[in-house]
């Protein structure tokens, strides 16, 4: 038994200076805090019947004088943003914990709740997670084990479950089982530039879409890279490079598409947010200890998504509760 013990004590050691690379073993939990430079968590709640979206999203930023946090809170059709760096930030490496706070105000969330305060408005949410990630890897395939990535991605729910309330800054907003997207990116930092996109909103079918590229570094190695997952019922499709993956963005009228392929598979989006504005978010800057407005994200978008499996259509929809976003990083 004591050797059994000390086994498990020498696994469990392996496997935390593993994570803290940035990499995931196999089967491995991303929800807990990895100690890269940058942690985020990003929750995403939508309510069909209202046409209300609410994003909340924190990070654990590390620097030398003390870990600070980035928070926000995006509500829509409101058009509200409330942002902050939190002075303080904790992230357990050991479960999935977070604890930030500032005289403005302060962030609790695990599994099963999100509490966060931000001057005027107060997100108080509890979780279900229905729809867990299934997959061997995270949402970057692959490169989900690759340590000393510059960024990694992972959907960790695809399609949960909320209930709560949004209160402050002008709406006083009550949710009873409205559906529920979260997702981790870690490393660190933002990408160079990044787009990104979700739906679960489809006017067919249960399904649930979401897309992550950025500018992807590995010492000199420099490559634009974009990952599709895709939920119908209760098949999650997964498609990463080294599959074919391309993307277009075209700023002048704030248009997305994704073509993503195998042998058995072909996915293709095409996102739009013309006639919106986009709710600008921050970026955290970790060495610098601050934010920068540089994340263009429209909360009520449209997004297409047509799956093909050996050639037939399986799945065509519409979603109008999209999130569809792109940013940059100065240089």
């Amino acid at each position: 038994m004591l050797a059994m013990d000390s086994l498990n004590r020498a696994r469990a050691e392996l496997v935390a200076l593993y994570r803290r690379t940035g990499a995931d073993v196999p089967f491995g939990d991303p929800l807990p805090s990895h100690g890269t430079e940058m942690e985020g968590w990003f929750w995403r709640l939508t309510d069909p019947a209202t046409g209300r979206v609410v994003v909340a999203l924190c990070s654990c930023n590390r620097h030398a004088g003390g870990d600070w946090s980035t928070v926000a809170i995006a509500l829509e059709p409101s058009g509200v943003v409330r942002s902050a760096a939190f002075d303080t930030a904790v992230a357990d490496r050991r479960q999935f914990a977070i604890h930030a706070e500032d005289g403005s105000g302060f962030l609790d969330a695990d599994r099963s709740r999100l509490q966060l305060t931000i001057d005027d408005c107060a997100v108080d949410l509890r979780v279900d997670n229905t729809e867990p990630w299934p997959k061997v890897f995270g949402g970057g395939g692959m490169f989900s084990s690759v340590p000393f990535l510059n960024q990694y991605w992972h959907p960790y729910c695809l399609g949960g479950r909320v209930s709560g309330s949004v209160k402050g800054a002008g709406v006083d907003w009550q949710f009873d089982d409205a559906r529920l997207y979260c997702e981790r990116n870690w490393g660190a930092g933002f990408p160079q530039r990044w787009w990104w996109g979700e739906a679960h909103d489809f006017d067919q079918g249960d399904a649930c879409v979401a897309f992550s590229g950025g500018l992807l570094e590995l010492g000199p190695i420099h490559r634009e890279v974009t990952g599709v997952v895709v939920r119908l019922g209760s098949r999650v499709l997964r498609i990463t490079p080294p599959a074919p993956v391309s993307s277009r963005f075209d700023r002048d009228d704030w248009h997305w598409q994704i073509s993503a392929r195998t042998a058995r598979f072909v996915v293709e989006l095409d996102g739009s947010g013309a006639g919106r504005a986009p709710h600008v978010l921050p970026v955290p800057v970790p060495a610098e200890r601050r934010n920068i407005d540089t994340d263009y994200e429209f909360l009520a978008g449209t997004l297409r998504c047509t799956v093909r499996e050996w050639g037939r259509v399986i799945f065509d929809g519409t979603s109008h509760l999209a999130a569809l976003e792109v940013g940059d990083r100065p240089q």
